[in-house]
């Protein structure tokens, strides 16, 4: 009669050993397919050269991203570190598969002469949240 209760405490025990390794393979199937659903942006070039330039002349670039995950991406903020560079970006939602776009405009009016790199700073919902853009140059004086 011992081995008898033996075994079905074993048998007991095993399966609910199994049902608690089926609920954590499920929650974490459930959590890999939550964190896999994100948007994630996916910029074709991430620096621009503008090369040689008369001051006179200000430079724009254009940086096209792509939403590479499966959930909608928001550009939040493009930040930039002073006035002589200014960044505008798409506003609305950008689905999966589609594109949007950063605009950097360098106005290097009355500003020292030679080469400089500024950075932008793009902050978004995605999985990969924070990008740097860079322009750069050698900017000469007013002719």
């Amino acid at each position: 009669m011992e081995q008898s209760q033996s075994n079905s405490e074993n048998h007991s025990n095993s399966i609910f050993i199994m049902k608690r390794l089926t609920s954590l393979l499920l929650m974490g199937l459930i959590f890999a397919a939550t964190a896999a659903a994100q948007a994630v942006i996916k910029f074709d070039k991430t620096a621009i050269d503008f090369g040689t330039f008369a001051e006179a002349q200000p430079q724009t670039a254009i940086f096209t991203f792509t939403n590479t995950g499966t959930e909608p991406l928001v550009v939040h903020q493009a930040m930039t570190v002073c006035g002589c560079t200014v960044a505008e970006y798409t506003k609305n939602k950008v689905m999966p598969g589609k594109t949007g776009q950063v605009k950097v405009v360098y106005n290097g009016n009355g500003k020292p002469k030679g080469y400089f790199k500024k950075v932008v700073t793009i902050r978004t919902n995605a999985s990969n949240a924070i990008t740097r853009l860079y322009v750069e140059g050698n900017m000469t004086i007013k002719e």
